[in-house]
């Protein structure tokens, strides 16, 4: 027996967070955290030696890059900065699977209070920075285990546009879906904004890791993460 072509039961099944509304609690929460991997990206990768630690897409490149020979490029850090966030996603699947799209909060909640933990350790670490090339790839890995964490996590709460760490998708969208290309322009307030708190949180993220700052980004990075945690109510 077959289902006619529009039975719901034929529809494919929706991921948790793809109704959520731009004002939602849980969207407001996701541009914030948006802001915090702009900081995140500036410290990673103008203060970490060209690392990319939410980025993996750019960490294959640069690995490349290095095997390559070209100069200022770092094989083991990225390498060290892969396999953190890589631990960091297993984690977050582990923290998924103790949580239903019922209990939705209490599963973000947790996996932010995990992030704001390790930006604030690495935070520590990078005050007693020292010559010591082992204490870089500490900040690495430790900044790479949380954001491992952010994607595995946002990728379960499915909320279409607000990934908080990759725009490319979301740039995508904007032009392919644009009046200009004969669309509709859906979530194009979403999509502007996505990038517009990327950027708001990478130009100060770059000027406080340019005047020496590292440190200082990184608990800038723990306190608007953790502000969210607190703020984030659903």
């Amino acid at each position: 027996m077959t289902t006619p072509a529009g039975d719901p039961r034929t529809a494919p099944p929706q991921l948790p967070g793809a109704q959520v509304h731009d004002r939602h609690p849980l969207a407001l929460a996701l541009f914030a955290l948006t802001a915090v991997s702009g900081l995140i990206d500036a410290v990673s990768y103008l203060g970490l030696g060209h690392v990319f630690t939410a980025n993996m897409t750019g960490n294959v490149v640069v690995i490349a890059f290095a095997l390559a020979g070209a100069p200022g490029f770092s094989v083991a850090g990225s390498l060290t900065s892969l396999a953190a966030f890589l631990a960091g996603a297993v984690l977050a699947g582990r923290l998924a699977g103790r949580h239903t799209a019922t209990r939705r909060g209490r599963w973000l909640r947790a996996a932010l209070v995990l992030e704001v933990s390790l930006h604030g350790a690495a935070a520590v670490v990078a005050f007693a920075w020292s010559a010591d090339g082992s204490v870089r790839y500490a900040v690495i890995a430790l900044v790479a285990v949380a954001m491992g964490i952010r994607n595995g996590t946002v990728r379960g709460l499915g909320v279409p546009d607000l990934t908080t760490t990759v725009l490319t998708l979301t740039l995508t969208g904007l032009a392919a879906d644009s009046r200009l290309a004969g669309g509709t322009a859906p979530r194009q307030r979403r999509r502007i904004l996505a990038v517009a708190t990327m950027l708001a949180g990478a130009v100060p993220g770059a000027v406080l890791v340019l005047h020496g700052q590292i440190a200082w980004a990184l608990v800038a990075s723990a306190v608007l993460a953790g502000a969210t945690v607190l703020l984030y109510r659903e």
